[in-house]
């Protein structure tokens, strides 16, 4: 499936750490959409992810989604209905965990500014993060498996770095 095929209201899933902002900033990037980042949403600048209030993100998400043209990354699949309601096309990126975690280790340690990073934030290595990623997502993976296969939107799943590489490539995409 082609990013054409995708349509205007993109969006993208999948475990933490999979690649799903610097895809979202690529697309946007390449079709002048919106990049719209769920973590931003859903958490308070300047704090070491502090949420916000669930109405106040819910309502935030709720406006971020009636534009015509759009790209949106993060899971929060809680908002999900209505987001699927909105989208044109659909990318569930399910890459191996240890990729996530190495992504992990690496943004909290190397990259000082990341995309879909908190503003005014900085990304540490915290042990919840590290078992939410190695045991957490596993049962996430499934159900987003499962959901991609019932799902009536044009839909793409990219499981290995390799196979997100040769999307990049055949669409013109740059990180």
């Amino acid at each position: 499936m082609t990013l054409d095929e995708l349509g205007t209201r993109i969006c993208i899933m999948g475990p933490s750490n999979s690649g799903k902002s610097t895809l979202a900033q690529a697309i946007g990037r390449a079709r002048s959409l919106e990049v719209v980042h769920l973590d931003q949403l859903r958490h308070l600048p300047h704090t070491d992810w502090v949420p916000r209030p669930p109405d106040e993100f819910a309502a935030r998400h709720d406006k971020a989604i009636t534009g015509d043209s759009w790209v949106i990354e993060g899971n929060y699949s809680w908002l999900l209905p209505q987001r699927l309601e909105r989208a044109t096309g659909f990318i569930l990126l399910d890459v191996p965990t240890t990729t996530s975690l190495y992504r992990y280790v690496r943004r909290c340690w190397f990259e000082g500014d990341r995309r879909g990073a908190l503003e005014g934030g900085r990304d540490s290595v915290k042990w919840d993060m590290i078992r939410h990623i190695a045991f957490d997502t596993r049962a996430n993976r499934m159900h987003y498996r499962d959901m991609i296969d019932g799902m009536s939107l044009p839909n793409m799943q990219i499981t290995t770095t390799g196979a997100l590489a040769a999307f990049y490539r055949a669409n013109g995409l740059r990180r």
